[in-house]
């Protein structure tokens, strides 16, 4: 189907968004009474004292369940670069991100697809898809729209039925920069390493220029 600009995108993206209340009442009843961020801290230094291989298969899939992705990549750095070099760590962090990405999109394309058409269907909706060039421009904004938390995004692109190529290249493209840069922002920052932390903090503030041109692109292409 052809999506419309600015309305009938916001409209595909409601309708996505309630596929995903399932994932966010599940967090929400688990974080009943819970000190969520402290929870998530102390994982995340049990997992780093268990080695690398239980932080990086924990990294793949724990986001699943909304746990940030943050919480893994800014630790990754101070834990293991002594071990592997900053740019192994990256490269690590990257892997772990990609087998998460691949693995929600999944879940959402088929594991669980039929969980979810039952859930749109007691809401009255139709399960979307969208193809061609609509479906690259359905990633892109999930991508660059703030607010948004990445593993909703994972969740939204495999319920419209995304072509995988575009999924991947598109989450590849946007995904692998700001990583990199939160992976050597965070190990810069315990080390006191003032310019290598600020060439990060460069980095990301680049990118999120490059976004907000291309989020204003989408708007003018939606008016025109």
């Amino acid at each position: 189907m052809g999506l419309s600009p600015t309305r009938e995108q916001k409209k595909l993206l409601v309708k996505l968004a309630v596929a995903a209340v399932l994932c966010v009442a599940l967090l929400g009843v688990l974080a009943m009474g819970v000190d969520v961020r402290a929870l998530v801290h102390r994982a995340v230094r049990v997992l780093s004292s268990a080695g690398p291989v239980a932080y990086f298969l924990a990294m793949a899939f724990i986001p699943c369940l909304g746990v940030p992705m943050l919480a893994f990549l800014i630790p990754a750095g101070p834990v293991f670069a002594e071990r592997f070099g900053l740019p192994g760590v990256v490269g690590l962090c990257l892997a772990a991100v990609t087998v998460n990405m691949m693995f929600t999109y999944w879940l959402a394309r088929w594991a669980l697809r039929p969980l979810f058409r039952r859930l749109l269907d007691r809401f009255g909706y139709r399960m979307p898809e969208v193809e061609g060039s609509d479906a690259t421009d359905l990633v892109v904004i999930l991508r660059v729209t703030p607010g948004i938390p990445f593993f909703v995004q994972n969740y939204l692109s495999g319920l419209a039925d995304v072509p995988l190529k575009n999924y991947v290249f598109v989450s590849c493209v946007v995904t692998y920069l700001y990583d990199s840069s939160f992976v050597i922002f965070g190990d810069a920052l315990l080390h006191g390493r003032g310019k290598l932390a600020m060439l990060a903090v460069g980095a990301l503030a680049a990118l999120l220029a490059a976004t907000h041109m291309v989020r204003k692109h989408y708007a003018a292409k939606a008016k025109s």
